[in-house]
């Protein structure tokens, strides 16, 4: 597991999308959408720091820890970055 001492917490922005009332939907977005930045650029560019810090932020760290456990071992019910570039045989 990473270390998180160095997440700067922030409350991610408004969105229309998501109600202000249960937030699990935007934390589960914006923890797929720090994966996906990150398989497509680099864990230090500022676009997915910035979605890390949000999905930190909003996602109850449980639920983080889980699922990054669940990368690992790829039981990952999400979104997979990559996962779809293989050939099936």
């Amino acid at each position: 597991m990473a270390d998180m001492s160095d997440v700067k917490l922030e409350t991610a922005p408004t969105s229309k999308r998501f109600p202000t009332t249960n937030q699990a939907k935007a934390c589960y977005m914006y923890y797929n959408s720090y994966h996906q930045c990150k398989y497509d650029y680099s864990e230090e560019e500022p676009q997915c720091a910035k979605l890390r810090g949000w999905a930190m932020s909003m996602c109850p760290i449980e639920w983080v820890e889980n699922w990054e456990k669940q990368r690992e071992a790829g039981t990952y019910p999400g979104p997979v970055p990559g996962e779809g570039t293989k050939a099936a045989h």
